[in-house]
């Protein structure tokens, strides 16, 4: 597969100016990631064998030492990583994939004290997912163990991954979208009083969310240090605060239940026979279009986000349901699928810029380029449930992709008529004919095709790009 990266020439990487050690920076089409003088020892001991472990049990990203760029004056390395299709953040992840990429860093903690090492950085943005596994993608942030040295990241992984998966467990799911808010982890004091008191009984949760949690707030009214990072601890007993947290992490359950469109692909919507005619024609227009990459807009479980991984496109599959991203990702894990990556994601408030300058954390349309779209059984749901113009529809879909794979579903259809029935119809001009004529505007219509034995109608559109430069001249 063609991996396309459409980075400006030697643009320093918004989000990598905390760390002194170095940072990533892109030159043309490549990820590259400056290792400073200052983090010259580190490098040596990271490469003097707990890379090579960490390569070889697949939790860290692989990198190539660079020698065709001349060093700036401060810098020891360059380092070329390979390069992750599609990065994701925390929030966008499921309850699983947020508990895997947790049990991923603390492996990676137990290693890293194996070979004379610990993390200094616990943060979630440090993992991705890659060939439908979490991988560790920061080599700057390991630092050589000192004897008797607290873990320092203790906090960080506490804010950063116990915390939002207790309250996804205890409290309500959804409560993973604080991570949103509280980009640098969400407070512990805000957990211990979100979580219900059933958890002060856990004595897991007990230690290391609502006391830590107290002890935090005391410390940073009182300016001095939390006792987990100002009292010496032995190896032994950091190696047992590692294991206590990964037993915490592996306790914390969360079930998917039946929500509205977790059962999507389970209900009346299609036939059988309508629904392998549907499969059959996002088949052909995949093959007609041969995409690299693949965004499907409402992936819900996967069914049609499959058909593209499976024709050999790396697919985003996007829902803004928890529990269909939840089963998704499940799948892929039991069919150790290595081409998809499902994603919480609400197309009608999509992830925006955050974070410093707005630009630490980057919105959907500025982290990649999708080749193709799929927007199956959606468009009714953005036209009516959102009250969004059709026009505008057109608009942003076309801002994001070449080719589109679209499904148009008229009111007499069943699902349609389900989001009218508690409300005003105030949509006179949702109807395929002005679908059409507002869709025309930004993407050229190469096939439309009725769903057999169903109301429903097919399109595969390629955006027009003359027709668009015009619009904006």
């Amino acid at each position: 597969m063609r991996k396309k990266i459409n980075f400006p020439l030697n643009t320093r990487v918004p989000s990598s100016f905390r760390d002194p050690s170095g940072f990533v920076f892109k030159k043309e089409n490549r990820i590259l990631r400056q290792i400073n003088n200052s983090y010259k020892r580190q490098y040596d001991r990271l490469q003097d064998g707990l890379y090579q472990d960490l390569l070889s049990s697949s939790l860290i990203i692989p990198h190539q030492e660079v020698h065709d760029i001349e060093l700036p004056e401060n810098a020891y390395k360059i380092i070329e990583p390979e390069i992750i299709p599609f990065v994701s953040y925390p929030y966008e992840w499921s309850f699983s994939q947020l508990q895997d990429a947790a049990t991923t860093t603390l492996e990676i903690q137990k290693k890293a004290l194996q070979h004379g090492m610990t993390l200094k950085d616990a943060s979630a943005y440090n993992i991705q997912f890659l060939n439908g596994k979490p991988i560790f993608i920061d080599s700057l942030s390991f630092d050589i163990y000192k004897e008797g040295s607290p873990w320092i990241a203790y906090k960080q992984f506490c804010e950063h991954f116990l915390a939002p998966l207790s309250l996804m467990a205890y409290t309500d799911v959804s409560l993973g979208q604080l991570s949103r808010i509280h980009i640098d982890g969400i407070p512990l004091k805000l957990a211990h009083s979100l979580l219900p008191r059933k958890t002060m009984v856990k004595p897991s949760l007990l230690m290391h969310i609502h006391m830590h949690g107290k002890l935090q707030d005391k410390s940073s009214r009182s300016r001095e240090g939390t006792e987990a990072t100002s009292k010496t601890i032995s190896l032994t007993g950091l190696r047992g605060l590692i294991d206590s947290l990964h037993n915490s992490i592996r306790k914390l359950k969360w079930a998917p239940q039946n929500t509205e469109w977790a059962e999507y692909e389970n209900d009346d919507s299609y036939n059988p026979e309508s629904l392998a005619h549907k499969k059959e024609l996002v088949s052909k227009y995949l093959n007609q279009s041969n995409p690299d990459q693949v965004w499907d807009l409402g992936g819900n479980t996967g069914v049609f986000s499959r058909l593209a991984s499976e024709s050999g496109a790396f697919t985003v599959s996007f829902d803004k349901d928890p529990a269909a991203i939840e089963k998704n990702y499940l799948t892929t894990k039991t069919q150790r699928e290595k081409n998809i990556l499902p994603l919480i994601m609400d197309l009608s408030n999509p992830s925006s810029m955050i974070g410093w300058a707005n630009q630490e954390r980057l919105d959907l349309s500025n982290r990649a380029s999708a080749d193709m779209i799929f927007a199956l059984a959606l468009v009714h749901h953005l036209a009516i449930s959102q009250n969004v113009p059709l026009s505008m529809i057109a608009d942003y879909l076309s801002t994001l992709c070449e080719w589109l794979i679209i499904e148009f579903i008229p009111k007499e259809d069943k699902k349609v008529n389900i989001l009218l029935s508690t409300r005003e119809d105030i949509f006179p001009d949702y109807n395929i004919v002005e679908f059409e004529a507002q869709f025309a505007n930004k993407f050229d219509i190469l096939s439309k095709d009725p769903i057999k034995d169903s109301l429903r109608t097919m399109f595969l559109m390629r955006k027009n790009i003359s027709r668009i430069h015009h619009d904006y001249s």
